[in-house]
């Protein structure tokens, strides 16, 4: 049995269920469960008899109808039907065609990439592999942030396992299908998780994202027809092969078929990757898995989809956790980060952290990214001094308008959803730091607070 040594204590499987005992385990299916630097172990869990299958039983448009069947959606925050995207890439015409598996995962808060790929680095070659035979490619490429050092190592490993045992490279299984596949480490940019930063980064040039159409389906890597699939995504294709669309459509909801993996973190008992059905409650992910609230506080806010998603208040806590649900009130999912604040954190504060973020990670390409972020930013400071005025309220709100209907890609059109949902959900934090001076939390340090445990912390901070 594998063990895996996190904080110099070894967990096991049983262990670990002894706190996640409801997990529906279907992308982490095989995490803690085998020696990720042994292809055996990993073979002698079906690894790679998808592959085969696909290769010597069944044509591409087979394959892609099963994709689309099952409903699979994107899991690296856009949520668009993964069987569409190959079925673009599969039909667009090119000289040759390539497959990117996006792993720069560099939404703070976010480490389920990485943890599949420390853990179960074959599945995403077997899913890349299997990937290149549906759109007809014979390269791939692993574009994975460079602080992933272990998760290199371990990719690089099993490239070299799988090319020794013929099922990476040329003729594999037989089958005349040839197929490499190349690791690109990125310089930790936030704007290279979109996916046209990123090919610009592969091909050596500034990451910055490009006006679209054309997409990358039919034009992406050095102008050729690309697939382009986040880590998660293509770690559920194996299994959606084996079980069948229809098994993978009735897990979670109609809209949003199949699994999520959260990454629980912030003022919860519990932190930690977590995989459950699409569409299951927030308050059951906080109680359940999170094990509530740390030192019996109170919960104030819940941030779904990372540093650009929205913040949920108490009176939200029963939202089902899918694209279309958080959709509805304003709130995107994501990539699954999960970041739960108790009632000491100050929403000014925290908004203003956010977007001190967005003005550094900004790539500056486009007016409305580069200059309303800092505008942002100068904003909320200036709040947060107890200098603020109620105009200052309108103001956000209208460059929230103008950001998110103008900016070139997803990061400046996402980056004002904080501002949206705090301004919806808290507005009377605002108005305390406006009107009053008053920061409750006493996180505001040229404001007052009251003397409660909001000063104690503010106090314990300051030391």
């Amino acid at each position: 049995m594998y063990e895996a040594e996190i904080d110099n204590k070894i967990i096991t499987p049983y262990a670990r269920d002894e706190v996640f005992a409801d997990e529906m385990r279907i992308v982490l299916r095989n995490c803690g469960l085998i020696d990720p630097e042994n292809i055996k172990d990993y073979i002698a869990r079906d690894g790679y008899k998808e592959l085969g299958t696909v290769l010597t039983e069944l044509e591409p448009m087979k394959i892609i109808e099963m994709i689309d069947e099952s409903g699979l959606r994107g899991r690296g925050g856009a949520g668009f039907r993964t069987g569409l995207k190959w079925k673009f890439t599969n039909q667009a015409e090119g000289k040759e065609k390539y497959v990117i598996a996006n792993a720069d995962e560099g939404e703070p808060g976010t480490s389920k990439d990485r943890l599949i790929m420390e853990g179960d680095p074959h599945t995403l070659l077997e899913s890349m592999a299997i990937a290149g035979y549906v759109i007809g490619a014979n390269t791939g490429y692993i574009y994975i942030r460079g602080e992933y050092q272990l998760a290199v190592s371990r990719l690089e490993t099993a490239i070299q396992q799988a090319e020794n045992l013929g099922l990476l490279g040329d003729n594999i299984f037989d089958s005349g299908f040839d197929f490499e596949i190349k690791i690109r480490e990125g310089a930790g940019a936030y704007v290279c998780g979109e996916e046209t930063a990123l090919i610009k980064s592969i091909e050596g040039e500034r990451g910055e994202p490009q006006v679209k159409p054309p997409y990358p389906p039919n034009e992406g890597l050095w102008g050729q027809p690309t697939l382009v699939n986040n880590v998660e995504t293509l770690a559920n294709i194996p299994v959606i092969i084996k079980k069948g669309a229809e098994w993978f459509s009735n897990i979670g909801t109609e809209t949003c078929p199949g699994t999520k993996v959260f990454t629980l973190s912030g003022d919860v008992e519990n932190e930690g990757v977590i995989e459950v059905p699409m569409g299951t409650p927030l308050r059951e992910i906080i109680e359940d898995f999170g094990g509530g609230i740390a030192d019996d506080r109170e919960f104030k806010m819940a941030q779904s989809g990372g540093t650009s998603g929205g913040c949920m208040p108490k009176t939200l806590l029963d939202t089902p956790m899918d694209y279309d649900s958080l959709a509805e009130i304003g709130m995107t999912l994501g990539s699954g980060a999960l970041l739960i604040m108790d009632e000491t954190h100050c929403i000014v504060d925290m908004v203003k952290c956010f977007m001190r973020f967005f003005k550094h990670e900004s790539c500056g390409k486009c007016v409305p990214c580069r200059e309303g972020n800092t505008r942002f930013y100068n904003i909320l400071d200036k709040i947060s001094q107890g200098e603020g005025a109620l105009e200052d309220l309108d103001r956000l709100k209208d460059l929230a308008d103008t950001m998110s209907k103008t900016a070139l890609c997803g990061l400046g059109q996402t980056a004002p959803t904080p501002i949206y949902t705090t301004l919806r959900y808290f507005k009377d934090e605002y108005l305390n730091h406006i009107e009053d001076k008053v920061c409750t939390t006493g996180s505001c340090r040229d404001l007052t607070a009251p003397l409660n445990e909001g000063q104690n912390r503010r106090e314990r901070l300051w030391k």
